[in-house]
Order: structure tokens, then sequence, then C-alpha cells
């Protein structure tokens, strides 16, 4: 199951369980709706209880980040398991974004990271 919101160009996704299909029903329209409207789309994925995704969601999620690998600027993975910080260092070669891990303790600081503006 996923939670959604949404700040100008920033997506706010909190995965419980398992990701499905469904989940990405929704996600992936959001997702592309806010690049044509942005041109670049920061994404704060929070893992909270998360058990992955089931396998067509997860070729979904691989198909949007390669076709978008130059419309996500910044990702900020937050959890609490050590599969879950693997994961964003398996993730970093295959993205132009730049990808950062935080532990679930450090949730409020993932969200001014991807906040933040730099000049």
């Amino acid at each position: 199951m996923i939670s959604i919101q949404v700040e100008h160009n920033v997506i706010y996704t909190v995965a419980e369980e398992k990701l499905t299909n469904e989940d990405y029903d929704r996600l992936i329209p959001l997702l592309q709706e806010k690049v044509r409207s942005f041109g670049t789309i920061r994404w704060y994925f929070e893992m909270k209880e998360f058990e992955g995704w089931n396998l067509s969601a997860m070729w979904r999620d691989i198909k949007f980040d390669f076709k978008n690998n130059e419309n996500l600027e910044r990702i900020a993975m937050v959890g609490n398991k050590e599969w879950e910080k693997e994961l964003t260092q398996l993730m970093k070669p295959f993205t132009g974004a730049t990808i950062k891990y935080f532990d679930l303790t450090e949730k409020d600081e993932a969200k001014n990271w991807i906040k933040k503006i730099e000049i």
C-alpha cells in the first residue's frame, strides 16, 4: 500500500507492506503529470514496514525510473532495514538523480533535504 502527497515538484510517498500494480496505477500517472508540469521532480520514498514489490509493480517502477532518468532530480530513501539501505546504493548507477538514504529517525532531515534549493 502506498500513500501519496504532493507539494509542487516534490512527491512524498510512504510505502507499507508490499507495493502492487494498484499502487502504481495511482503513482505513475501522478509522477508523469508532475514531470510534464515541472520538468524535474524530487521524490521522498519512505519505507514503513516495507516488504518490497510484487514482480509487475517492481517492473513498472524500473521502467519509470529508466524512462525518466533525467527528470528525477533527487530521491530521498527513508527506511530502517539494511536491505533498504543497500537498495539505495544499487539504484545509483541507474539514475541521474542524487539519491540519499536516511534512517526513519531522520525523516525530518530527509524532508528538508528533498525540498532544499541549491544555488
